[in-house]
């Protein structure tokens, strides 16, 4: 039998699998279609606003993207994908699992295997036991137009939750490190809408049961005033917003400093308050690094990696890594154990660096190792000085 009748055999199963609610999960592999980064897609069914839906994610090589269509959709789908784009399906049902293989020869082999009782999966759109941050009965979602009044996830929302379970989840373990007390206190430089710092308070007084005081400091008036508005109306007693600059705050007893995505030298601004009121956790992904770049094309030293340098995109990169490693390198002259790791922060953005400072000793030694270091660095790149390094005055 050729490709086409097998594919439509595969189809109606699915199609059947669908109606007596045995469909389980379904998978296309082996793609060869014109999208290179594409490898599989992946479909389960959901509820969405209480109607029955299939949710297809697309694993990418990068990323991941999951859009919902009706059943009918997904039918006329896979009759457009078996056998051209996709080369193997698998379905896997209640009771057993059917095999769709499509070879380069023209011809298709398909099995049916009987497999033992599998419970039908959860049509829950989102796996709140999964989530650190669930999207139930929070008020500040549905106002930061994350969610409706029931708690469902809007569809143009799903990156910026995932995107906020995943901060959490980072910043959960290293929380746990620290150990800071009950009584913690959190600021949140450049805390733009909040969202990330809301669930981090949500996270704090909810979850580990704490009495938190978080701050969020914001340039934005407007900003400002609509997060603490949202504040008020979660009954978060302990968070608010204040106008300012980061380098007019005063960040003295603060347990834990943040700041994401602060740009170029305001991320050593925040690094420097951190220092200043020895935060036992700096957490900081950094962006714009220019102040380092400007030096390495301004000197144009020649060294080992002049080769690389003399392209802009890899001087760019080269610029993030110098500005960054220098910056881990004075955290830990003032001895703090550091990270530097990626993050994905948003599907529909680029991979971030974050750089994580642990409060620990310090001791002579150490900070003539990191001191040597910086110095070598700065001759070996052409470097004049670098702004954390003048505002700590090392």
């Amino acid at each position: 039998m050729n490709i086409t009748e097998k594919a439509q055999e595969f189809i109606a199963e699915s199609e059947n699998s669908l109606r007596n609610d045995s469909f389980v999960k379904l998978s296309l592999g082996n793609y060869h279609g014109a999208d290179e980064s594409l490898k599989n897609i992946y479909i389960k069914k959901v509820l969405i606003k209480k109607e029955p839906r299939l949710s297809l994610t697309y694993r990418h090589k990068t990323r991941d993207i999951t859009k919902n269509h009706t059943y009918e959709e997904v039918t006329g789908m896979l009759a457009q994908w078996l056998g051209s784009d996709f080369r193997v399906a698998t379905l896997q049902m209640t009771d057993s699992d059917v095999l769709l293989e499509m070879h380069p020869s023209g011809k298709a082999t398909l099995k049916k295997k009987a497999v033992a009782n599998r419970d039908t999966p959860s049509l829950s759109h989102d796996k709140n036991k999964n989530r650190l941050i669930s999207s139930n009965g929070k008020g500040y979602l549905f106002d930061l137009k994350i969610t409706d009044q029931q708690g469902n996830v809007f569809h143009n929302a799903q990156d910026k939750y995932r995107q906020i379970n995943h901060y959490i989840d980072i910043l959960s373990s290293l929380i746990r490190e620290i150990n800071p007390g009950n009584a913690v206190r959190v600021a949140d430089m450049g805390s733009g809408k909040g969202y990330l710092t809301f669930a981090l308070y949500d996270y704090l007084k909810n979850v580990l049961k704490l009495a938190p005081e978080v701050t969020g400091i914001e340039f934005r008036e407007d900003l400002v005033t609509l997060c603490n508005r949202i504040a008020q109306n979660a009954g978060f007693g302990g968070l608010s917003f204040r106008e300012g600059t980061i380098d007019q705050f005063d960040a003295a007893g603060t347990n834990i400093l943040i700041a994401l995505h602060a740009c170029d030298t305001a991320t050593d601004d925040a690094i420097f308050k951190g220092i200043q009121a020895e935060s036992d956790l700096i957490v900081v992904a950094p962006c714009c690094h220019k102040q380092i770049r400007r030096q390495i094309e301004k000197h144009k030293t020649e060294n080992d990696v002049s080769f690389l340098t003399r392209h802009g995109i890899f001087l760019e990169r080269q610029a993030e890594m110098v500005t960054d490693g220098i910056r881990a390198l004075v955290l830990e002259y003032f001895g703090y154990k550091t990270k530097v790791f990626e993050f994905i922060s948003d599907a529909h953005t680029p991979k971030n660096v974050l750089i994580v400072g642990t409060k620990g000793k310090r001791t002579e030694k150490s900070q003539a190792a990191a001191l040597e270091k910086i110095r070598e660095a700065k001759r070996f790149f052409g470097i004049e000085y670098h702004h954390l390094e003048r505002l700590t005055g090392i």
